[in-house]
């Protein structure tokens, strides 16, 4: 399987799912927001894949930029990294989301 296509079956078949690194500090700010909601994501550690570094190439096509870490799809749709996801949650935009994705019940 391709990078590319590993990241189009793991979006497909997860309602929340989170790219990350193990080591990385925003990495852990968003798994946090995301556990905190009461959702247990995917969550995928780049630096303990084997295809890691090409994922994390595929991620840098969605974010426009060099560094795609964290990222977070919700039903399939690409939030972004953690600014992105902060403000999606201030702009009350997350918990609807979750609920339309069916990762949040109440």
């Amino acid at each position: 399987m391709t990078p590319d296509e590993i990241v189009q079956q793991l979006t497909s078949s997860y309602a929340v799912l989170i790219f990350s690194k193990s080591d990385c500090c925003m990495s852990v700010v968003v798994k946090h927001l995301i556990f905190s909601l009461g959702v247990g994501p995917k969550v995928v550690e780049l630096d303990e894949h084997v295809n890691g570094s090409g994922i994390q190439d595929v991620l840098c096509q969605f974010s426009g930029t060099n560094q795609p870490i964290p990222a977070v799809f919700i039903g399939g749709e690409f939030i972004g990294g953690v600014d992105s996801l902060i403000t999606y949650h201030l702009d009350n935009k997350l918990v609807p989301h979750l609920k339309e994705a069916r990762a949040l019940w109440l």
